[in-house]
């Protein structure tokens, strides 16, 4: 194990049990590709059943660091005026020496407010779990000034629990429209871990509060034909340009994203900057392949920051989503038209 390695297990296993620090959650580049994951709202806001896949693999020149697996499943329930969704999400961290499996149930009330104008409220239950493979981790007194780490702990690692589950709620609110159908407009709030739960092995430590906010626009590049359509899937071959903000923050954690996608026929491209309060981190570049019923999206995060220099090569995060065919007999409702990456 080398000296890079120990110190990111040290980092990890520091984060998961102290009783002062506070973990963040992963975060996803591509974060409309997993909408369940960003907001509850979302849920149902393709009328249709939706199944969505999503891999994210940090910093991979370092090791199997943070490696994080996502998998929804939502659709629009008329007789609940709204959506449901199911999901699960799994981070492992340290080669799985630290592991988070998330498991969820989602609701959106859907509310048409006007011809242009649509609001969803969502809501969230889920059960967590994390788990700790106290065996893998290192501590100060096992380590020799001149060998190394060749001593074993005097930590009392036997009995010290190795998995801590509980109940965790979210809930957000996201409302979408056209300008006078020259252009559409969306945007989004939602806080996670409301109840900010204790996640502590050895003693308190609470899940912060993550607050996420989001803002975009779809502006049609074609000067031909018309823009939207009644079902407000847009027409074949027409190109879009949308810019788009998101901001996290979690305790005194702080993540901006901005950027754009250009949409042209099947063809998404992006690009984005993420920055925090006190760094520019990372580029981001996409490219995705969308069809009426399929999706599949690739992105590369370019790290930017001094992290750099330890040969993380990046991230690299995949998404897939398929959308079963249905026939929705209920009254007029309009999809949000926001990029799908």
């Amino acid at each position: 194990m080398t000296k890079r390695i120990v110190s990111i297990l040290c980092l990890i296993a520091f984060v998961a049990i102290s009783n002062k620090a506070k973990a963040q959650d992963p975060a996803f580049s591509q974060f409309f590709a997993n909408p369940l994951y960003l907001n509850p709202a979302m849920a149902g806001t393709d009328i249709c059943p939706r199944l969505s896949l999503n891999h994210r693999n940090q910093w991979p020149g370092i090791g199997k660091t943070y490696v994080t697996y996502s998998a929804t499943y939502d659709q629009y329930a008329e007789k609940l005026g709204g959506g449901i969704g199911i999901g699960v999400a799994k981070d492992v961290a340290g080669a799985g020496d630290l592991n988070t499996t998330h498991i969820n149930l989602t609701y959106a009330y859907h509310l048409k407010v006007s011809k242009k104008f649509s609001l969803n409220a969502g809501f969230e239950a889920a059960y967590r779990q994390l788990g700790v493979d106290w065996s893998q981790l290192t501590f100060g007194d096992m380590i020799d000034p001149v060998q190394g780490f060749i001593y074993p702990t005097a930590e009392d690692i036997i009995n010290y629990a190795d998995n801590k589950g509980f109940t965790d709620f979210a809930s957000g609110f996201m409302g979408f429209g056209s300008a006078n159908d020259k252009f559409d407009y969306y945007f989004g709030f939602a806080a996670h871990h409301i109840t900010q739960p204790d996640q502590g092995f050895l003693g308190e430590s609470r899940l912060p509060i993550k607050m996420t906010a989001n803002i975009g626009a779809a502006f049609p590049l074609n000067p031909y034909g018309t823009y939207r359509t009644n079902s407000g899937v847009r027409p074949k071959n027409a190109a879009i340009l949308s810019p788009n903000i998101l901001f996290q923050k979690q305790q005194d954690f702080m993540q901006l994203n901005y950027g754009v996608y250009v949409i042209k026929g099947p063809i998404v491209g992006g690009l984005w900057a993420r920055q925090s309060a006190e760094n520019f981190d990372a580029f981001i570049l996409l490219l995705g392949i969308e069809q009426s019923s399929w999706k599949f999206g690739y992105s590369y995060d370019v790290t930017i920051s001094d992290l750099n220099n330890s040969n993380t090569q990046g991230a690299h995060e995949f998404s897939f989503a398929y959308k079963l065919p249905c026939r929705y007999k209920g009254k007029s409702y309009e999809t949000i038209n926001c990029p799908t990456f």
